[in-house]
């Protein structure tokens, strides 16, 4: 069987790519969801790295589920439904809590449909930017189910709740344009511009001090259960340690010098 998940690095990026084009790329297989998990935490002990590409081998981003997969492991009716529970805590349910706490920027290249538990990979990453030919779905009601991986915690958190409600409870796609219009994405772009695109984003990301971005991406995270007050009193917490990095010591320098920073992540 083919590697799940490959690992492209080219200085301090790296592109993860899921790799079952023939299935359509699902994140349900318990391979795929050791290898999104691990590459989440290897890229958090990792300081050289500095930005995350996601995308999908071949026309499709992600299927979401493995239905042949789903149905081997349904639990009987009669049976012990706390194993199923289980199944979702130590199964895919692992993914949205990895990549929520990873401390590196994910970038979503969205290169084709992106359908239910997929659809919620790409809400999983901090920025989204979609090929032309990128579709949406939350399609879980579609099967007789519901979002059992955060989706119903991610998508109104992206574009609102009365939008999550319909897309949810529809089950109906969305286009690329317009996932741009209710700002779901960032950018919509050619499919062959896509990934240059998405390491033009990331290049920027990764220009910065290191150690700050990993910061500033942990303020985001933490602010949609935050008061202003609890969150004015993290960044209070955490500025000092930006202030006193060498990394911010450059940055003023190269500013006065009127020369290009070079950041070290200390």
């Amino acid at each position: 069987m083919s590697n799940p998940v490959l690992v492209e690095r080219e200085g301090a990026l790296e592109t993860w790519i899921l790799n079952r084009p023939e299935l359509r790329n699902p994140i349900s297989d318990h391979d795929v969801i050791d290898a999104l998990v691990a590459c989440a935490e290897r890229v958090n002990r990792d300081r050289e790295v500095r930005a995350v590409i996601v995308t999908g081998a071949g026309p499709a981003f992600s299927a979401g589920a493995n239905l042949n997969q789903v149905r081997s492991e349904e639990v009987p009716f009669g049976g012990p439904l706390s194993y199923a529970r289980d199944g979702y805590r130590h199964g895919i349910q692992r993914i949205p809590l990895a990549l929520h706490g990873c401390e590196v920027p994910l970038i979503a290249a969205i290169n084709g449909p992106a359908v239910g538990a997929g659809f919620d990979l790409a809400l999983m990453c901090d920025v989204r930017i979609a090929a032309e030919s990128a579709t949406f779905a939350e399609s879980f009601v579609r099967v007789g189910l519901i979002p059992g991986d955060g989706g119903a915690w991610l998508l109104p958190r992206a574009i609102g709740l009365a939008r999550a409600t319909e897309l949810t409870l529809t089950g109906a796609a969305i286009d690329a344009r317009t996932a741009l219009d209710w700002g779901l994405v960032s950018r919509v772009v050619p499919a062959d511009e896509l990934l240059t695109t998405a390491r033009s984003v990331a290049d920027l990301i990764a220009a910065n001090p290191p150690a700050t971005v990993r910061m500033a991406k942990r303020l985001l995270r933490e602010q949609d259960h935050q008061s202003l007050g609890s969150h004015l009193e993290m960044a209070a917490a955490l500025q000092p340690l930006a202030q006193r990095s060498a990394d911010h010591s450059e940055a003023v320098d190269a500013i006065l010098a009127k020369r290009p920073p070079v950041f070290t992540g200390l």
